[in-house]
């Protein structure tokens, strides 16, 4: 597809960069320095793309995201699409790449799946530097005094690799210390979400610094008591600058980090973001899953951050995962099971509304779809005063995103009152349950008795102004991936509670919930070879 792609300095200077304030990574990427960033002020509208929870292959909010950033280029405005970079878990796993789909992709899609800048590697070889100095100093005990129960850093890789989740160190003669410890996948690292969040190279320094490698009972152990902010820095210093790349029809793209929405903080770099706000007049960004998970973290995490909420949301469903959430029981036919799947939708657009963010579904248009159900579903939140609007932007890019990017047009006239869930003085466990009870319907939350002991030592550390990051099933607005629907009435489960004082928040871990994630039956890896002309093929 090489063929149909603008140069890199073509689509800089659609967004008024000039050659020589760009780095370019061959002919189709690049990257921007911050410098650059911070020469202009803001000045674009923000949209953010969310979704209901969806069926294991996904709805396609990537893909309306690209598309409605098209429309929006095609309606006369300057829009760029600001995105995360895809983990090469899902790429050789499951749910595929995350460069969109159809005519409404980003290019060059393969490159962008696997290795791309660099970024996801750089941010590997920092985490793990991090992890062998840390075994090195319990080895030696040069500069602090650590103990291997009180360790809590483990190591990260970019694969799903289920068999690392606990593993045993130090084994055999002069191999170190022998210690429990494990894997956590690339995007749940604290590195990436450090990186997500910093504005600057001092400010992820100073985030580095403050992550958390030990716990003790009074006080815990940082990067800063070790002294390895500085190296980790070294090997971050291009892969902080965001990058630049096109979409199908030459909408420019600024794609950066990739947390997962399920075991992170789900959404692209403060600095991506930035970059967007500041190049062009309107901003489609997106945050991962559902509203349940990547939306509420972007307006509770990254907005606490930027200060900048978004002006307008649309909510990504489709008819295939509202059939899937209402297909509890077995003996409903698929108009029955659309019916009940949509109590689902519902909650989404009132945790939207919630915020006070003016939203918009857009149902993402699959060709099974009848026209029966669609005028059904509209008329059914039109009665509660929501727009319903097909998008047939993976079937004909841009052109099939016009109506879904006049809708936004009109919500972005609107003033947005955003109202946060929680504020900084609010304590830790109430503002897990405010998350639990206003965005996931929970009436209570349980703690496991290791939860309870770290909730209790972090509020003794003095942390209690730091945000809440739930790890949590993506399929569910639930802990529990089989109850689908609008579950109520349920208790959230939280099993154990982890740290991430670097991007300001804790993790509570609830239901089942890993950080590292496993290969499926039939692994998408097993589709991706080199083609006859040399190129990587099979990369969905």
């Amino acid at each position: 597809m090489n063929d149909t792609l603008q140069s890199i300095s073509e689509i800089a200077q659609r967004l008024e960069i000039s050659p020589h304030d760009f780095i370019p990574y061959g002919h189709f990427k690049a990257k921007i320095p911050l410098s650059v960033i911070y020469s202009r002020p803001r000045r674009a509208k923000m949209v953010l793309v969310t979704a209901t929870n969806p069926t294991p292959k996904g709805e396609g909010k990537t893909t309306v995201s690209i598309g409605l950033a098209q429309a929006l280029n095609r309606r006369g405005h300057s829009a760029t699409a600001v995105l995360r970079e895809p983990s090469l878990g899902p790429v050789f796993g499951l749910k595929g790449g995350a460069t969109g789909g159809g005519l409404s992709q980003i290019l060059p899609s393969t490159d962008i799946n696997l290795h791309f800048n660099g970024d996801f590697h750089a941010i590997t070889a920092a985490h793990n530097l991090l992890a062998a100095l840390i075994d090195n100093e319990l080895f030696h005990g040069t500069r602090i005094s650590l103990k291997p129960a009180d360790i809590t850093y483990k190591r990260v890789l970019d694969v799903n690799d289920r068999t690392l989740r606990q593993v045993v160190t130090g084994l055999g003669r002069s191999n170190g210390v022998v210690r429990e410890t494990g894997f956590d996948i690339t995007a749940a690292s604290e590195v990436m979400a450090v990186l997500a969040l910093a504005t600057d190279l001092a400010d992820l320094t100073a985030r580095l610094g403050r992550m958390v490698i030990a716990g003790g009972t009074t006080a815990p152990t940082t990067v800063d008591n070790l002294g390895a902010a500085p190296a980790m820095t070294a090997l971050l210093t291009d892969a902080i600058m965001p990058n630049l790349v096109q979409t199908t029809e030459h909408t420019p793209a600024i794609i950066h980090a990739g947390p997962f929405a399920n075991i992170a903080h789900g959404c692209n770099s403060v600095l991506a973001t930035e970059a967007g706000l500041r190049f062009s007049d309107i901003v489609v960004t997106e945050a991962g899953f559902g509203a349940d998970l990547g939306a509420e973290k972007f307006l509770d995490i990254k907005t606490a951050v930027t200060g900048r909420p978004p002006d307008a949301a649309v909510i990504v469903t489709t008819l295939r995962s509202l059939r899937y959430q209402g297909s509890l029981d077995p003996d409903r036919t698929p108009h029955q099971q659309l019916e009940a799947g949509t109590a689902n939708l519902e909650k989404h657009v009132e945790n939207l509304a919630r915020y006070g963010i003016p939203h918009v579904v857009a149902l993402n248009y699959f060709a099974d779809d009848t026209p029966d159900e669609i005028n059904w579903l509209q008329r059914h939140f039109a009665s509660r005063n929501v727009k319903v609007v097909v998008s047939q932007v993976f079937q004909e890019g841009g052109h099939g995103g016009l109506a879904l990017a006049e809708a936004v047009e009109e919500l972005l006239e609107r003033h947005a009152e955003f109202v946060p869930l929680y504020t900084p003085d609010v304590p830790l466990k109430d503002k897990i349950l405010r998350i639990a009870h206003n965005i996931y319907g929970a009436d209570a939350v349980d703690y496991d008795p290791i939860a309870t002991k770290k909730l209790a030592r972090y509020t003794k550390w003095g942390e209690s102004s730091l945000g809440v990051c739930i790890a949590k099933t993506q399929y569910s607005l639930s802990d529990n991936p089989a109850l689908l629907g609008r579950p109520e009435h349920f208790t959230l489960h939280i099993r154990d509670i982890e740290i991430a004082r670097g991007a300001g928040y804790i993790v509570p871990l609830a239901g089942s919930m890993v950080r590292m994630p496993g290969l499926p039956k039939d692994p998408a890896a097993f589709n991706v070879h080199i083609g006859d002309d040399g190129h990587v093929e099979g990369v969905q």
